[in-house]
């Protein structure tokens, strides 16, 4: 297993409280909307990032990068396209495509690397509990996408 090959999909509104005053998304909200469908993926297997939390497992951001494409507005609904792939022994990568529903445009894409910590902060390998849930993301994807 090394990387997730079928996206994960999640939708979300642009709120009013996610726009500037001409209705346009304000450009930090795209990586909160990374967020959304990271943790949207963790529930999809059944899990959370507090369960893996209080595992001893902590997930914190190394690195995030995002190119915009096309603005969202107030009130589009935005698809969150979220896939995984391991970058290091203790690094995940998520790379995610912020997708307009309704004619498929795209309005952004980007990454996030994740590195595995203890509470501390100390780096380690991804405990088996990630890598069962990784791997459950993974043929999760695989027979979502065969459906299609």
């Amino acid at each position: 297993m090394n990387e997730m090959t079928e996206p994960f999909r999640a939708e979300q509104r642009v709120l009013y409280g996610d726009t500037d005053s001409m209705g346009v998304a304000y450009y930090a909200n795209y990586l909160r909307w990374f967020e959304i469908g990271r943790t949207e993926l963790f529930r999809r297997v059944g899990s959370t990032y507090r369960r893996l939390e209080e595992q001893g497992c902590f997930l914190p951001v190394y690195e995030a990068y995002c190119r915009y494409h096309n603005p969202a507005r107030y009130d589009d609904i935005i698809r969150i396209e979220t896939t995984f792939s391991f970058a290091g022994k203790a690094r995940l990568r998520f790379d995610y495509v912020l997708l307009h529903k309704d004619n498929g445009a795209v309005l952004a894409e980007g990454y996030t690397v994740h590195v595995c910590t203890d509470k501390d902060g100390k780096v380690l390998k991804p405990p088996v509990e990630l890598k069962q849930l990784l791997k459950e993301m993974e043929e999760m994807a695989r027979s979502e996408g065969s459906k299609k």
